[in-house]
C-alpha cells in the first residue's frame, strides 16, 4: 500500500522526534525526509509543525497500542511480551548508535507550559500505553496492575534516556532484569 503524503510527513516527524526532538528539526528537513513538496505540510497540517507533531505523537500512541495487542496475543504472559518489547526498543537504540530514543520522551522533555496541544497529545499517548499494559497485567492476575503498568512505562522511558546518554544498553538492561525478577517474585509470593 502506497503511503500518502500526510503519512510520509507523520513518519518523517516521528523519526525526527526520536533523533532530534521537536525543536531540533526544521520544516525543510521534514519535507525532504518525506519527499514532499513545500506546500504539502500546510495543506495537510494548516497549523504547521505543532499540528504535525501532535499527529505524530498520536500515531506513536496508536502504534504502541497495536504492537502491545499483537505481542500480548502471541505471548501467554504479559511479562514475556514486555521483555520482547523492551528488547526491540534496545535493538533499535543500538542499531542507531544510541541516537533514536522514544519520540514521546524526547518531546516531553523539551515541551513547556505553553505547549498545551503537545502536552495533551503526550498525556493521551502515555495514558493509552499504561492502560493497555494495565489491562493485560490485570487479566493475567498480576497484583497492582495500574501501578505496575506505570512503573514499566517509567522504567522504559528512564532506561532509554540513560542508555542513550551512556551510549550503552546496560542501564536499561539492568533495570528491566531487576523489575521483571521482582514482579515475577511478587506475583508468586503467597498472600
Amino acid at each position: 500500500m502506497t503511503k500518502t503524503t500526510r503519512d510520509k510527513l507523520i513518519d518523517a516527524m516521528i523519526d525526527a522526534l526520536q533523533r532530534k526532538g521537536l525543536h531540533g528539526v526544521g520544516l525543510n528537513e521534514l519535507l525532504a525526509a518525506a519527499d514532499a513538496p513545500k506546500g504539502s505540510l500546510y495543506h495537510h497540517f494548516p497549523n504547521g509543525k505543532t499540528e504535525l507533531a501532535v499527529a505524530a505523537i498520536e500515531c506513536v500512541g496508536q502504534r504502541a497500542e497495536q504492537a502491545f495487542a499483537a505481542l500480548f496475543e502471541r505471548q501467554s504472559d504479559p511479562l514475556d511480551a514486555l521483555t520482547i518489547w523492551l528488547q526491540g526498543a534496545l535493538g533499535q537504540l543500538q542499531e542507531s548508535a544510541f541516537e533514536r530514543g522514544c519520540p514521546l520522551a524526547t518531546v516531553a522533555l523539551e515541551s513547556g507550559p505553553r505547549d498545551h496541544e503537545i502536552r495533551a497529545a503526550l498525556a493521551n499517548a502515555f495514558t493509552s500505553i499504561r492502560q493497555a499494559l494495565q489491562q493485560q497485567l490485570q487479566r493475567h492476575g498480576y497484583p497492582q496492575p495500574e501501578g505496575l503498568a506505570a512503573l514499566f512505562v517509567a522504567l522504559y522511558e528512564g532506561g532509554l534516556l540513560q542508555a542513550r546518554v551512556a551510549g550503552s544498553s546496560e542501564p536499561l538492561k539492568q533495570a528491566v532484569a531487576t523489575l521483571l525478577h521482582l514482579t515475577r517474585q511478587h506475583r508468586t509470593e503467597p498472600r
